[in-house]
């Protein structure tokens, strides 16, 4: 991806910017690495950043992988407030910190009544089960693949009805659950389910409880695409994927009331808004 391009990126996926700019490194990045980062961004965004070539990039105690044209990247979860401190380390050199100010945003509930009541409470043999297929795909979420198919302009899975957006409150048959973890688009059962981005598949399973056909797409450094409730899988654990590939189709496998395709986005363990990447795409 071109610098230039690189930079409205960032600053589109921050849900903060309303025209194209390229951020100025601060003050204090003066001493040390050239570095872009938004100064403000939205729960639920993901920040792509780009500092020098070899210098180290932390946000509290976890640090990420920095590429060799020094573009890296992270999320911000649903919940987070206040700041984020994202300290960079040149190869020989101090400490520079920034701070980016997280802008917080409305979480409206969304009602999902005629959900079949053992997916809202399994009985205890179903929830084993369904820790024991979460389990699985948490392991594979923590890929840390080198790639960066993340650093592109995301597009699409399906065109559609948005029916459910990422972070809303769910009330599922009048009894409270978790927030969305992404975004629902309604469209016709069979409907193909393309590639938002470029990939490699670390998750397929047509028959989990609660998700039913389930395929995991790794973006690289830790950024990755789950997609829900498909009625058929094109693709198998392994395989690379290129941005508009066909990689099943919509369906209503799982806890699903009718056919639409659940688009969820991670960094890791942090569940990030798809809708944003969409919108940054011009």
């Amino acid at each position: 991806m071109h610098r230039s391009a690189l930079a409205v990126l960032v600053l589109a996926l921050a849900g903060c910017a309303t025209h194209a700019a390229t951020p100025a490194p601060s003050s204090k990045a003066a001493a040390g690495p050239a570095t872009e980062l938004p100064e403000r961004a939205s729960q639920g965004a993901l920040v792509i950043g780009r500092t020098s070539p070899g210098a180290g990039v932390r946000i509290g105690t976890r640090t990420l992988r920095v590429a060799d044209d020094g573009t890296f990247v992270f999320g911000i979860g649903r919940d987070a407030s206040g700041s984020l401190a994202v300290v960079v380390t040149p190869p020989s050199g101090r400490a520079v910190h920034h701070e980016i100010t997280v802008v917080p945003r409305a979480w409206p509930v969304e009602r999902v009544d005629g959900v079949p009541p053992s997916t809202v409470d399994p009985p205890p043999a179903i929830a084993a089960r369904i820790r024991a297929e979460q389990a699985r795909v948490n392991a594979a979420r923590l890929a840390d693949d080198a790639r960066t198919d993340f650093a592109t302009r995301f597009i699409r899975p399906v065109d559609g009805r948005i029916s459910g957006r990422f972070g809303n409150q769910r009330v599922y048959n009048g009894r409270p659950g978790a927030a969305h973890s992404g975004m629902d688009i309604a469209a016709a059962a069979g409907t193909p389910v393309r590639a938002p981005a470029a990939g490699v598949v670390t998750f397929a399973d047509p028959s989990l409880y609660l998700t039913g056909g389930t395929v995991l797409l790794d973006h690289g450094h830790g950024v990755s695409s789950n997609f829900l409730h498909l009625s058929r899988i094109d693709v198998r654990v392994g395989d690379r994927v290129e941005q508009g590939q066909v990689i099943g189709a919509v369906g209503a496998t799982g806890r699903a009331t009718g056919p639409h395709l659940h688009w969820g986005m991670n960094w890791f363990d942090v569940r990030i808004d798809p809708q944003l990447l969409v919108e940054a795409a011009p």
